[in-house]
């Protein structure tokens, strides 16, 4: 009898042991894949540069990332849209929308923010950074079986990575967030990746609300990794009132 229940507790354990494996290392294989963890703490920082399509419609997009930080923009007929994040705080530009002053952001646009400052990528250091994850076994992506990663952020939000089983790199993240009670899930799709200074950079993004078959595509034209960022880029503009 002992030993019966000695093997149920086993065979009750194994999923569970099996999930956390498989999990830890899918996260090896896609840090190894982009280039290893050496050569991405080598980046320190990267500039990126391209263009935005959807429909007929296109814009100018450069985002700049380094030491925790985030700027991105966008740009048409003249008019710059900016989000920013300097590490701690996020304020953004929205011409668009005859908002020519900068403003600050709430909690909840931050979220996001956090995360994609992080320059290694939520996966490198994801307990000591206080992400969780889970392995969720294949899904059908396209026509590739593709391995499924939930990663739940310190910051609440979460998202499910899919990975080429080949090539272990990310070729769609599908996003969930909270804003001000409400829930929105993004998709982003990734491919076209190029080597900059030896880690591998997605420069396609088809990005958009989950399940849009009208996404938005970013592709970037020049990648620098490694340049100078002036504090000033992420700060709030002096003399503006938050």
């Amino acid at each position: 009898m002992r030993a019966l229940w000695s093997l149920a507790g086993l065979m009750l354990a194994l999923p569970w042991s099996l999930s956390a494996m498989d999990a830890e290392e899918l996260v090896a294989k896609n840090i190894e894949a982009r280039g290893g963890i050496a050569a991405i703490r080598a980046i320190q920082s990267m500039t990126l540069t391209g263009k935005l399509q959807q429909g007929g419609f296109e814009a100018a997009v450069a985002v700049m990332r380094g030491g925790g930080r985030l700027r991105s923009e966008f740009s048409i007929q003249g008019m710059t849209q900016v989000r920013a994040f300097d590490g701690s705080s996020g304020w953004t530009i929205s011409p668009f929308g005859g908002r020519k002053d900068p403003e600050k952001l709430s909690g909840d646009d931050l979220k996001d923010m956090r995360i994609e400052a992080d320059l290694e990528g939520p996966l490198v250091d994801y307990a000591k950074k206080g992400h969780s994850i889970e392995y969720l076994g294949t899904e059908d992506i396209d026509g590739t079986e593709a391995h499924k990663l939930r990663v739940k952020y310190a910051t609440g939000n979460e998202a499910v990575y899919y990975f080429d089983p080949d090539y272990f790199l990310e070729i769609r993240i599908v996003s969930k967030s909270w804003y001000r009670g409400s829930e929105f899930e993004g998709e982003a799709d990734l491919g076209d990746y190029e080597q900059v200074n030896g880690v591998w950079v997605p420069f396609s993004v088809a990005s958009g609300a989950k399940g849009s078959t009208q996404k938005a595509t970013i592709t970037y034209e020049r990648a620098e990794a490694n340049v100078a960022l002036d504090d000033a880029l992420f700060a709030f503009p002096q003399g503006a009132k938050p």
